[in-house]
Formats: structure tokens, C-alpha cells, sequence
């Protein structure tokens, strides 16, 4: 290997497709066992490796020399072989999560900053917050003075700015978040270096309160082109990098269609899929394919709630994909776990249609379509990120999805 990744694991990772895009190197990744770390340092058999958990700060003792910004966070993420066969050791979190911080338009002089997590991207977080010059800088980890036992008692009365450095609400665990945000009312932002899921738990939490938040993809497409220099190619701009990382994220974002039983979420889903030239899944074929039984026999022969939780377990195995195309049930919005796990990779669209244009033939739930609506429309209203109307032809309706999803 000559260029790459190591790390243990790095099955999420999409590093290669970035250095791709930035710098048109070859990059590989390179999953490295614990048992197999001393044999790898032994041999050294690279050009220069970016390294990531958990070798961030066990690659230290390795490196003859450090960068200033490898010193400062106490840890490196990029080793680089000397001529004479050494190791220098970089660390280019720090101007990714900088490039994040001041994109999303931070200002931290004299402010509080709480980072979550006192390991390796932790370290640098300090860093970071240190160089824009934040007044106070509290650390939070599982067993210190700070913990997550007495940070609402410490914290939840003042403002500050949140960094997520932990792998908490990371895929694929990502129904988990390190801390609830109700405790904390007046905390001004939420950074969370976590780019899979494209939002996590915390940040989709983060939007429901109104506390700007960011996720994690901006900071690891800024720190792989302050990279490249090491891999032969030359550190590309701030433009640049910006599109990788917005065409990185409209090709993860999932589309995910929502609205009531009938709306046409199957009809334009398919259409907008074959217009995108992106994978079709329908909920409804799915649980066919998962239980061998369509939603409306299943509700028919176990009833609704039997339904429930079969669909919930069938949404989080469909959640985690990626760039494709979905067309949720029209109950699905019921829960909300069903909600939050679509929209971790999801933006999603509420297609609207008028109440006579529904059809009811064939569907268990929908007898009763103005209070069914009653009921379900301030949960669609709620979950979507932009919403459609389905009242001319189908075609017209997807193309309007389409752009949409591509202007957000």
C-alpha cells in the first residue's frame, strides 16, 4: 500500500471516493487489527497513511517528528515516511474541524465550548476551540471531575457551543445520542464530527430545539484535502472542497416520500428514482419481501399494532442505506423511531394530495379519510423537509421532487 487508511473497523468509511475527487490519487483503506498494529509499525510498507481510531494517539511514540498541529492536539491522524525512513507525524482534524466550525459561521472568542469525548479527536477539539480563542473549555468524559452524570447540574443553566467528538449515535448504532439536549436550553450551537449518519440523533434533536447544528462530512472532506500534500498532489482550495463535500452529500442523501395512503408515494417515488438514475425502494414490497405477507393482510389477519411493530423493525433495516429512493408507508410517520431513523440519511418529502383524489379500495386504515388525515397531518408536517403537491400528472410532481431535493 501506498497511500490509505488504517483503522480498526473501516467498513462506513468513504475516504478513497474522497481522495478520488480531491486529488485523483489511488487510496486504499486498510483495516488494521489491533494484534496486527506493532507488525504494520514494524514494517512501515507505506508513502504515508492517514490513521484514524483507535491508533490516533498510539501512533505518537512512532514519529520522529510532529507538525505544530500534531503537537497541539497531543495526537495524529496522517503519518508520512521521510526519505530516511522516519515518520512525521500531522494532524489535519485540526483544520478539518476548523474549516467545519467557521463554515457554519462559529465565533468562539470568549465564548464556552463543551466538548463531548476526551480521546484523540477530543484532544483536538481543545485545540480548535483554543485557536478561536473560546474563554472556557470543559471536557466531558464517562469517569472525570466533568461527567455525564453532572453536566446538566454544571451546564444546563448556561450558554455554550456543543462539539460530539465520542463515536455515540455512530452506524451502525445510530439510534443512540450521548446526552439529551432538553437539558441544556440555552446552548447557541451543536458540532458533531460524526458524518454516518449524515444527521444523528443529536443534531436531528439539535433542529427540533432550534440550536444550529452540524454534522461531520464537511470536516472529514477540509481534513482529507489538507492531506493531500503528503500523498503527491497539491492541497486543494476552499471551493473545491466545498463541492466534493456537497456532492458527497446530495449522493448519500436518500429521498424519502411521505404522505397519506394513496398520494402516489410508489407511482412518483418510481418515477423520481428512474429520473435521479437511483435504487427504488418501496416499504410496502419490502415487508412483502421481509414477512411474506403485504401491510394490508398483515393488518387485517394481526391488526394494527402487530403491524407497527414489524414495519418499525423493517424501517431500521432500510434506514442506514444510502442514495436511494424511498417510499415510506403512509402510517409509518405513526412512530418516532420511524421518523428519526428516515431522516438520518433522508430528506423527506410529504406528498400532498387532495382528500376526493384518494383512493380507499383495498385499504384497511383508510375508512375514515378526513379524521385519518386529521391525525396524521401534524406528524407529516412536522417530519418533512420540504413538501409537494400531487394534483397534476405524475411526472410533474416528481420533477418537482427532484429539484427540490437538489436545491436543498
Amino acid at each position: 500500500m501506498q497511500y490509505g487508511l488504517i483503522g480498526w473497523p473501516l467498513g462506513h468509511s468513504i475516504s478513497p471516493q474522497l481522495h478520488r475527487r480531491l486529488a485523483r490519487i489511488n487510496y486504499e483503506l486498510h483495516p488494521l487489527p489491533e494484534t496486527e498494529w506493532d507488525a504494520f509499525m514494524a514494517a512501515k510498507d507505506f508513502a504515508a497513511v492517514n490513521v484514524t481510531i483507535p491508533y490516533k494517539q498510539r501512533a505518537l511514540p512512532y514519529c520522529t517528528r510532529l507538525t505544530p498541529a500534531a503537537q497541539r492536539c497531543g495526537g495524529v491522524n496522517l503519518l508520512q515516511k521521510e526519505t530516511d525512513g522516519s515518520l512525521t507525524g500531522d494532524n489535519t482534524d485540526f483544520a478539518g474541524l476548523l474549516f467545519l466550525l467557521r463554515q457554519n459561521g462559529w465565533e468562539l472568542a470568549g465564548q464556552t465550548v463543551v466538548i463531548l469525548g476526551s480521546g484523540g479527536t477530543g484532544h483536538t477539539a481543545k485545540a480548535v476551540a483554543e485557536e478561536m480563542r473560546a474563554s472556557e473549555i470543559a471536557t466531558v468524559s464517562r469517569t472525570g471531575a466533568l461527567n455525564y452524570e453532572n453536566l446538566a447540574e454544571r451546564f444546563g443553566k448556561r450558554a455554550f457551543y456543543l462539539i460530539n467528538t465520542t463515536p455515540v449515535g455512530m452506524m451502525p448504532q445510530s439510534g443512540a445520542a450521548p446526552l439529551d439536549l432538553r437539558q441544556f436550553p440555552h446552548c447557541k450551537g451543536v458540532a458533531d464530527v460524526i458524518y454516518n449518519p449524515l444527521r444523528t440523533r443529536l443534531c436531528l434533536q439539535a433542529a427540533e430545539l432550534g440550536i444550529p447544528a452540524c454534522n461531520g462530512l464537511l470536516m472529514l472532506t477540509a481534513q482529507a484535502a489538507a492531506a493531500e500534500y503528503a500523498f503527491g498532489a497539491a492541497v486543494p482550495g476552499e471551493e473545491t472542497v466545498l463541492q466534493v463535500y456537497r456532492e458527497l452529500l446530495t449522493e448519500r442523501r436518500n429521498l424519502v416520500f411521505i404522505g397519506m395512503p394513496g398520494s402516489g408515494k410508489t407511482t412518483i417515488g418510481r418515477l423520481t428514482a428512474q429520473r435521479m438514475g437511483r435504487e427504488f425502494l418501496d416499504c410496502d414490497e419490502e415487508y412483502l419481501l421481509e414477512y411474506g405477507i403485504s401491510p394490508e393482510e398483515e393488518l387485517l389477519t394481526h391488526g394494527e399494532l402487530y403491524f407497527r411493530e414489524r414495519e418499525e423493525a423493517m424501517i431500521r433495516k432500510i434506514a442506514p442505506r444510502t442514495g436511494c429512493v424511498i417510499a415510506a408507508g403512509g402510517g409509518s410517520i405513526l412512530r418516532e423511531e420511524n421518523r428519526a431513523a428516515l431522516r438520518e440519511n433522508g430528506l423527506l418529502c410529504w406528498l400532498q394530495r387532495p382528500l376526493e383524489l384518494l383512493p380507499t379500495e383495498g385499504r384497511p386504515l383508510s375508512i375514515d379519510l378526513p379524521e385519518l388525515y386529521r391525525q396524521r397531518e401534524p406528524l407529516y408536517r412536522s417530519a418533512a423537509d420540504f413538501a409537494i403537491e400531487n394534483d397534476k400528472l405524475p411526472k410533474a410532481a416528481a420533477e418537482a421532487a427532484v429539484q427540490k431535493f437538489y436545491w436543498l
